[in-house]
């Protein structure tokens, strides 16, 4: 059974931080390009950062500096330790494995997301 659990949500103060974590398992987490996403209210989903199998990464411009994101292909699990947390970065933030083999198919796994509260 796959799973992917995110925890590290909660409310913080604005300049706070905070490290989200994705604990993964029932798949192969090592051959699997791993990404977070966010949805606000009455937002679109948004990509925020990304790590390849390689460990090759991106980061959306709005976090881009504020936050690392890394992976453990021993404890099947990835973070993403955010800082200077803004309020526009209240959301819930989703943990997603995806991979596409070279004859283009695509298998893609989401967690149930962990909600982000920026307020003072």
């Amino acid at each position: 059974q796959v799973q992917l659990v995110e925890s590290g949500g909660g409310l913080v103060q604005p300049g706070g931080s905070l490290r989200l974590s994705c604990a993964t398992s029932g798949f192969m987490f090592s051959i699997y390009d791993m990404r977070w996403y966010r949805q606000s209210p009455g937002k679109q989903r948004e990509l925020v950062a990304l790590i390849t199998t390689k460990g090759i990464t991106d980061y959306a411009d709005s976090v881009k500096v504020r936050s690392t994101i890394s992976r453990d292909n021993v404890k099947n699990t990835v973070l993403l330790p955010m800082n200077s947390l803004k309020p526009e970065d209240t959301a819930v933030y989703y943990c997603n494995a995806d991979r596409t083999t070279a004859w283009g198919a695509a298998t893609s796994y989401w967690g149930q997301g962990t909600q982000v509260t920026v307020s003072s």
